[in-house]
């Protein structure tokens, strides 16, 4: 039996409910193929050309161009194979039961060929209800926009419009019912008379005027030699694709060749310790925030009395010696199966050295005032800037700060520096909102800070109270100067 195929009146979008026949592109026994036009569907909003997706012929056409319109899933005609015979399109015919929901062109499953969904238009705004008035008119005008004007009460004799052949469409109507909001559509753009005699489609016709084709001479690949859609693109110079090089030769690709830089001894350590760590070592984090705008004020009234240049650094490495003091179990080396508690705060700093990344220590830091803390970490980092670090400036520890708030990182997650228990990460500072005391919205400074724990010598428990007391230090910064 040969594959005989419906095609039926499509559906575009969920508002479609009919549609008309504008315009045949093959007549009935005219074979198509793929790609070319078989005919203009006009709805009360769009107009459509609905392309073949598969060679056949064109049977048996039942709804020939008109006026009328028929509603989605209505069988329009009949493609088939060109071996089919008449009772056998007079059998399908018969036996043809129309979906529920039509869906454009899909080959082999009962429904038109594709055209492109089009986007609805938008509706017109609500009005008060109000008793439609009837219209009668022998203008061509589609039921949705005739519906539209009589609701609301509208002088079709003064739209011009926009659809085939001056046809008054859904759009016109909506247009005419806010005229503030953009011009009243006229119609398709005139086309010049010698564009307008080729025997074209509408498309191609409109496509040409548009690019200042000469369609004239131009044999079309269409049915008797119309000028199809695919005949005019085809002439149509591309144009340039964007960020196109305006100027200089084309770009082309060269060469990528990597330098291999093998690590030095330092990263070799650095890269075998950290990834033991993060191999060996339980990881888990714990994040805070704390206001810093007191702090910052602070800083820069005793930088001016004690005649220092204490950085915020400084001070978070003071809050965090003090805190591990507060709380020892935190103050801890991990060896083996044992924990080391320490009863003062060894505490490594990470320094970028030209050697990579390295972790000077600095020492009894709960001990010390805080212009004595600053001039001790300027001291390391200028020797590990230098090269100049000695085993006993990296040997130990119990605790890390590593701080990459300069660089504009607000948060990160830091790997722990064993045998030490923890290592606290600092983001920058940034400004947030928050709401005041009276109720306003003010802004305020603060930090991001994450510590990476062992859970082998520190619980969760117990961190968080390390780091309430941190937030607590940073955020009241007087007890500093204890």
């Amino acid at each position: 039996m040969a594959n005989i195929r419906p095609f039926c009146m499509p559906k575009w979008g969920i508002e479609m409910t009919e549609g008309t026949i504008a315009e045949w592109m093959v007549k009935e026994g005219d074979a198509f193929s793929k790609g070319q036009t078989l005919c203009l569907i006009e709805t009360a909003k769009i107009t459509n050309e609905v392309e073949a997706e598969y060679d056949a012929v064109l049977k048996r056409l039942l709804v020939p161009a008109s006026e009328e319109a028929y509603p989605v899933g209505a069988l329009l005609a009949v493609f088939a194979d060109a071996d089919a015979t008449d009772a056998e399109i007079d059998a399908f015919v018969e036996s043809f039961k129309p979906a529920e929901t039509s869906v454009a062109a899909k080959s082999g499953g009962g429904s038109a060929p594709a055209a492109a969904p089009a986007p609805a238009a938008a509706a017109p705004a609500a009005a008060p209800a109000r008793t439609p008035k009837k219209i009668v008119t022998n203008r061509p005008i589609s039921p949705e926009a005739l519906k539209l004007a009589e609701e609301e009460g509208v002088d079709i004799e003064e739209i011009e419009g926009s659809g085939r052949n001056g046809r008054i469409t859904y759009q016109d109507v909506a247009q005419a019912l806010r005229p503030d909001r953009g011009p009243v559509l006229r119609g398709t753009a005139p086309l010049p008379a010698e564009i307008a005699a080729i025997f074209a489609s509408p498309l191609a016709r409109r496509i040409a005027a548009q690019h200042d084709i000469d369609l004239s001479g131009l044999v079309g690949t269409g049915p008797r030699g119309r000028i199809s859609k695919a005949d005019v693109l085809a002439l149509v110079k591309p144009a340039a694709p964007a960020g196109a090089v305006a100027f200089g030769a084309p770009f082309e690709l060269v060469a990528n060749q990597p330098a291999v830089q093998p690590f030095d001894k330092v990263r070799k350590v650095v890269a075998r310790r950290l990834t033991e760590a993060k191999q060996t070592i339980p990881h888990f984090y714990l994040r805070v925030s704390a206001a810093v705008d007191e702090l910052m004020a602070l800083r820069k009234t005793a930088n001016l009395v004690l005649g220092t240049k204490a950085s915020i650094n400084d001070y978070i490495v003071k809050a965090v010696a003090l805190s591990l003091v507060k709380h020892p179990a935190v103050n801890v080396q991990v060896h083996g199966d044992e924990v080391h508690l320490y009863p003062h705060a060894d505490v490594a700093i990470a320094v970028a050295s030209p050697k990579g990344l390295v972790t000077p220590i600095v020492r009894q830091a709960d001990r010390m005032h805080i212009a004595q803390l600053a001039a001790a970490t300027r001291a390391l980092i200028d020797k590990a800037q230098a090269g100049r670090l000695g085993y006993e400036d990296m040997d130990g520890g119990t605790f890390s700060v590593s701080n990459l708030g300069m660089f504009g990182i607000e948060q990160f997650d830091a790997i722990i520096n064993p045998p030490q228990g923890a290592i606290l990460a600092v983001g920058g500072v940034n400004k947030v909102a928050v709401e005041l005391p009276n109720g306003d919205i003010g802004f305020e400074s603060r930090i991001q800070f994450t510590m990476s724990v062992d859970h082998r010598a520190i619980d969760g428990a117990l961190g968080a109270q390390f780091l309430q007391t941190l937030k607590a230090l940073i955020e009241n910064p007087e007890g500093l100067f204890q």
